[in-house]
């Protein structure tokens, strides 16, 4: 009778110890999560930094990093289901949110603008703009509502200037080179690469409109609603991500530089990363500026592509932000 209890003490012992395991094994379960950016360019060292060091995986997530020529293409993949999350500027979302989209601003973690206009030469001013052709990504995108965004600023109607849509600001930068187009909107990385090539950065963002937000995060309700603790394991991995790439320059333009197949004496990757550190672009606690979001929203109401007002409440979500902040110090100790 004792040797028959023994058993069925061990056999029980063993049952608990499994459960156990199978319960850890379950917490720690890896997911996959679809993250939308902006074509890979000279910001690729901070952008992708949480996939290379293998934040996600500390976070339980398999990151698969998705590009696009443009933010508005990767709004249209959020709100087909495509992706779980993305980065680009908050105005497309708000004009989507205005025609009932789904689609929610979950945090900011490149709020400085680090962008601008660029010209020939003989371009002095904005006002030259007038009749020119500029070159701007697609309607919605962060080119093209910054661009809209200057225009108005100095008084300069839409239709006084011929826009062209072009892909990246690399396709951009060249057709100003070619002659194709006046001018076109870019990343802050060709500021010295363009004197190489005979243009000049015309208009820098970060002085003409300081308040608009360069890249927020973006997901949907649905979303919020299905994988939100997947939603904040995701934050916390780019968290702890921008980070370490802000801490890390070499590391960060070697990744970059990888990423991009630049040369090592290509010095666009190194002039980003010293404009953001300028002017303090990148935060990495993501916060959501929403008196930056009510401006934008005044811009797009001024520029016309905004009809009516949105309730920003609506669009912003801070919970799964709040949320991250707590795994990435429960990460650090």
């Amino acid at each position: 009778m004792k040797v028959r209890l023994n058993v069925m003490l061990r056999v029980a012992s063993s049952v608990v110890a499994l459960m156990a395991g199978i319960s850890v094994a379950s917490a720690q379960e890896t997911h996959s999560w679809r993250h939308g950016i902006v074509q890979a360019k000279s910001d690729a060292g901070i952008v992708m930094m949480a996939k290379h060091k293998g934040f996600d995986k500390d976070q339980h997530l398999d990151l698969d990093i998705v590009q696009f020529t443009g933010d508005s293409l990767a709004l249209k993949a959020l709100i087909a289901g495509e992706i779980d999350s993305y980065d680009g500027s908050p105005g497309g979302p708000m004009l989507a949110a205005s025609h009932g989209a789904d689609v929610k601003i979950v945090g900011c973690y490149w709020p400085g603008l680090t962008y601008g206009i660029y010209s020939k030469d003989n371009l002095k001013s904005v006002q030259d703009l007038k009749g020119r052709t500029l070159a701007i990504s697609g309607p919605g995108s962060l080119p093209d509502l910054l661009a809209r965004g200057i225009l108005s600023n100095a008084g300069i109607t839409p239709s006084e200037v011929k826009f062209a849509q072009m892909g990246s600001d690399t396709d951009r930068i060249k057709a100003i080179t070619a002659g194709v187009v006046d001018a076109g909107a870019a990343s802050l990385e060709f500021i010295n690469y363009a004197k190489t090539l005979h243009i000049k950065l015309l208009v820098n963002a970060h002085d003409a409109v300081p308040q608009f937000i360069r890249f927020c995060t973006m997901t949907s309700s649905n979303v919020l609603k299905t994988r939100k603790d997947d939603l904040a394991h995701y934050l916390a991995a780019q968290m702890e991500g921008t980070r370490y790439a802000l801490d890390h320059r070499d590391e960060t333009l070697a990744l970059t530089r990888e990423t991009t197949k630049a040369p090592a004496s290509d010095p666009r990757a190194a002039d980003l990363f010293d404009q953001v550190v300028k002017i303090n672009a990148v935060v990495p606690e993501m916060p959501i500026p929403v008196d930056r979001l009510a401006w934008m929203q005044d811009l797009l109401m001024k520029t016309g592509n905004l009809k009516v007002k949105q309730d920003l409440t609506k669009l912003v979500d801070n919970s799964a932000r709040v949320e991250a902040l707590g795994f990435v110090h429960k990460q650090k100790h």
